[in-house]
């Protein structure tokens, strides 16, 4: 098959792309950057697409990032809804098979709960949540305009090799003796391997549809800080207490409030960190999705 992968040179996309040539697939991919097969920046322009292709695969988009003007959140629309709808006039009248896009369980706008499934509604009010509906919208519309199978994967937290965003955080401060678990750590977070994602999107670009893919096990803190501080030989992470952290998240809020600028630990911290966010993988279970435990498969991710 001729597969077209969006983003195909970052964190992520990476693991698509070795996964797809590995089983014999001819893929292509497209950015802005020189390595890219097209280059094309997609927010911009509509990319000229002249190849025939079977299969795309949608990952290219911005998010670890907190928009601190009007521009930001301007740049996350036009990365992630205007750049969406370029690539799809780019692939119109193109015979395309199946069409994958990589959103997040940032939808729905939840900053706590257990077991989210896919029936809960779509409720972000930030700006990288509310692009990636408003882009999941345009992809469905378009699917069924072009008679393509559409297949919407919404992840929680990636684990992989070299992963950015707040793992890439959290394992550089347990390599500085700067992370600290709060309240022991027993919060709990669905996570996924990147590995697992990439391994199950050949099944599932056939067979469409929308799906929390998780590990299924939801590790705490304390667990996921306990497999990265022995892979990384450091000692075991302390703990904080809770009443103590409250009060370093106060002076934080005083320094977002007076400096206007996003502080290292606040109150919207210390809650993302002592409160359960978990989503329910079981209705892609009923199609196949057997992934592997992040904490029992440390070795996968750590480098």
């Amino acid at each position: 098959m001729k597969v077209l992968i969006t983003g195909g040179n970052g964190f992520l996309g990476s693991y698509f792309v070795n996964h797809w040539k590995a089983k014999g697939n001819e893929v292509f991919t497209l950015g802005r950057g020189d390595n890219s097969d097209l280059k094309c920046n997609i927010k911009d322009e509509i990319p000229k697409i002249n190849q025939d292709i079977d299969y795309v695969i949608h990952i290219a988009g911005k998010a670890h990032s907190i928009p601190k003007s009007k521009a930001d959140e301007e740049n996350f629309y036009n990365v992630n809804v205007k750049g969406t709808a370029n690539l799809l006039k780019g692939l119109n009248q193109k015979n395309i098979k199946g069409f994958m896009f990589i959103s997040s369980v940032a939808v729905y706008g939840a900053k706590h709960g257990s077991n989210i499934t896919e029936k809960n509604n779509l409720e972000a009010t930030d700006s990288y949540g509310k692009t990636k509906i408003e882009a999941e919208k345009l992809i469905t519309e378009w699917g069924l305009k072009e008679n393509v199978t559409i297949s919407i994967i919404r992840p929680p937290l990636i684990i992989g090799k070299n992963a950015p965003g707040n793992l890439g955080k959290m394992i550089t401060g347990i390599e500085n003796g700067r992370y600290f678990n709060i309240a022991d750590g027993k919060a709990k977070r669905s996570v996924v391997l990147a590995e697992d994602l990439a391994n199950f999107s050949t099944e599932l670009i056939t067979i469409g549809g929308v799906y929390n893919l998780t590990d299924g096990f939801d590790a705490s803190f304390n667990q996921l800080s306990d497999v990265i501080s022995k892979a990384k030989n450091k000692q075991k992470v302390k703990n904080m207490p809770l009443w103590l952290a409250k009060g370093i998240a106060k002076t934080g809020d005083l320094i977002e409030m007076i400096l206007k600028k996003e502080a290292p630990f606040s109150t919207k911290k210390l809650i993302q960190m002592t409160t359960d966010l978990t989503f329910s993988s079981k209705k892609a279970s009923t199609i196949g999705w057997k992934p592997k435990g992040v904490v029992t498969n440390v070795n996968l991710w750590m480098n």
